[in-house]
């Protein structure tokens, strides 16, 4: 397979990374050798050294690009106008569209979790979840609840991710339909129960 010559040569590297993405989804960081990647893609090992320096710097890169125009929509919130309240509520919407829009991602990260390597989770902590988790953390502070806000902003990212994450089996336990899977409900649910337990505090 010859890669597309109508790709210039610029959008290469952009091009690598996109039909790298599913791949690491599916199989995972150990998964995927750097020769399955240029195959796919159809340039030789020597092209997709010229660039990526090394696989953790191909991974790397395939998280940020994955995240990137995301990560800019949850980020915004520091400097939108309104209530804390509000600007959760615009947090919390980003991020259920992204992580319902992006099955890849989505793998990307569970993945990730379970392979457990150290030094990988804290380069992808630290270089693609750090802005956001901030941007969260310092609307949460401004809420001023009894709350610990790093505990919380951890709390309010599981509640949407458990919805995805165990979807697959969610759909069989009693009570299900299909509205469950909605991402526009669970908006809804996440937000009430965070204004009603704010409420409470």
């Amino acid at each position: 397979m010859k890669l597309n010559q109508t790709i210039e040569k610029s959008d290469t590297r952009k091009y690598i990374l996109q039909k790298a993405i599913p791949m690491l989804a599916a199989n995972g960081y150990s998964g995927v050798s750097m020769r399955d990647i240029s195959k796919a893609v159809g340039v030789s090992s020597a092209a997709l050294y010229h660039h990526f320096t090394d696989k953790e710097n191909l991974y790397l890169e395939v998280m940020r690009h994955a995240f990137s125009d995301k990560a800019v929509a949850m980020t915004a919130i520091l400097d939108m106008k309104g209530s804390p309240l509000e600007r959760l509520e615009h947090f919390i919407n980003s991020f259920v569209i992204l992580i319902d829009a992006d099955p890849d991602f989505r793998a990307l990260v569970q993945r990730e979790m379970l392979d457990g390597d150290e030094p990988r989770l804290k380069l992808v902590a630290e270089e693609v979840f750090a802005a956001p988790f901030q941007a969260i953390t310092s609307v949460l502070e401004e809420l001023d609840t009894d709350c610990d806000p790093h505990f919380l902003a951890v709390s309010i990212i599981g509640i949407v991710m458990f919805h995805f994450e165990a979807a697959p089996i969610l759909r069989f336990l009693p009570g299900a339909q299909p509205m469950h899977n909605d991402p526009q409900n669970i908006i809804k649910h996440v937000m009430k129960f965070l204004t009603k337990a704010f409420s409470a505090d």
